[in-house]
């Protein structure tokens, strides 16, 4: 079992960097697509939106998938779709192909996302410690890699398509191949043990509450960088077009950074005092942004952003986890709706507020929510195992404060 489970690690590990490639490489070439498309600077936001409402409906349908069929199948059939359409933006070259290009995406991104957590959770339960952000330490890795490639793509004005074609060709058969060894935790059988438990229902969305405030929180910090940083350096800050693709880079390379050493930290301090540190270096570095003078020290304030924001999704997740562990895919199926909650917030938020006032006074929104996370901290506590199931072992850290957080 052992060696199963590293398989499946490893094999999963894969899966989040794959993915943070992918969406790398759309995020910060929004510039050249919205030249080549023609999109002009009102309806970008539109196009920005439409792709986590639809990501948000491949959540929900993955809720109700993951009941009759393993998440490590929605998994294995969704990635090739997200590389696919990811193409097909590069490749297309009417508006409408855009539309349905990025509908794919979208979708496809939901139900990713959804199975790729549902399973990094039920194996953090199986190690019985915290390895979530080392999950998500790879999709920052693979994040880099994306940005990287964007660079080059910029710097030597390459089409598109001639962008995207090499890493669809590399990554989805390597995907498809180590799919082989995804390892699930039960799917469905575990939903009708909490439903029988009384948690079913409304009771689960109200514990979640808590949980899914911080995930919409925390996208409307990240959506801001992602949809907004290489626009913002390079209108406000006066950058050039190959250094604005920089700042998400920066950006990834502090996330990964932070997700590396942040499971010891879980382990050794406890996700409370992790989510709270976090929580603020991230509103410290939109400060910065808002302020900067110039593009560097725009530069560093993206990178407080990622130290602070790189821990508060992954702990999410795992504290949905923790809080069912008989119904784990279903709360984070329905945790990860609030992910595009987020992106479907932000991204047009920080555009109108930039339009009508400034961009510099709209980085100061998405400052004030992640500071309000730390209301809802004591939520990410170890929990107590209701359902008879096992989890990770609580922190000394979380011992020490007591086991309930909400």
């Amino acid at each position: 079992m052992t060696d199963v489970l590293r398989r499946g690690r490893a094999s999963l590990a894969f899966g989040f960097f794959a993915q943070g490639v992918a969406f790398a490489l759309l995020v910060t070439r929004i510039p050249a697509i919205q030249d080549r498309y023609g999109v002009s600077d009102a309806l970008l936001p539109a196009f920005l939106a439409a792709v986590p409402i639809l990501a948000g409906v491949g959540s929900v349908a993955t809720e109700r998938l993951v009941k009759r069929i393993p998440p490590s199948r929605v998994l294995r059939w969704s990635q090739p779709v997200v590389l696919l359409a990811l193409l097909g933006v590069g490749a297309g070259e009417r508006m409408v192909e855009l539309g349905l290009a990025l509908a794919a995406f979208g979708l496809a991104v939901g139900a990713l996302d959804a199975s790729m957590n549902m399973l990094g959770v039920s194996l953090q339960r199986s190690y019985g410690r915290s390895i979530m952000l080392s999950f998500h330490a790879v999709y920052s890795l693979g994040g880099i890699v994306g940005a990287s490639l964007a660079w080059v793509g910029a710097h030597w004005d390459l089409a598109l398509v001639v962008s995207y074609l090499p890493v669809v060709v590399v990554l989805l058969p390597a995907a498809l191949v180590g799919s082989r060894w995804y390892v699930d935790g039960g799917g469905g059988r575990g939903v009708v043990v909490a439903e029988q438990a009384g948690e079913g229902g409304p009771v689960v969305f109200r514990m979640l509450l808590p949980l899914c405030l911080v995930m919409t929180f925390a996208y409307i910090g990240d959506s801001t960088v992602s949809n907004w940083s290489a626009k913002y350096l390079q209108d406000v800050l006066g950058s050039s077009e190959q250094m604005a693709t920089v700042p998400y880079n920066v950006y990834m390379v502090t996330t990964l950074l932070g997700r590396a050493i942040g499971d010891f930290g879980v382990r050794r301090f406890g996700a409370v005092a992790v989510v709270r540190m976090g929580a603020v270096v991230a509103a410290v570095g939109f400060a910065v942004v808002a302020g900067a003078p110039g593009a560097w020290v725009g530069m560093l304030g993206f990178m407080l952003l990622g130290l602070g924001l790189c821990v508060l999704v992954p702990q999410t997740f795992a504290a949905a986890g923790r809080l069912f562990p008989g119904a784990s895919d279903t709360a984070i199926a329905r945790l990860n709706v609030f992910n595009y909650v987020g992106f479907l917030i932000g991204s047009p938020l920080v555009g109108a507020l930039g339009d009508a006032w400034s961009y510099r006074g709209a980085m100061l929104v998405p400052m004030v929510l992640v500071l309000v996370t730390l209301v809802y901290a004591r939520s990410f506590a170890a929990q107590p195992d209701r359902y008879g199931g096992g989890h990770e072992r609580p922190s000394t850290a979380d011992v020490g404060r007591g086991s309930n957080g909400l």
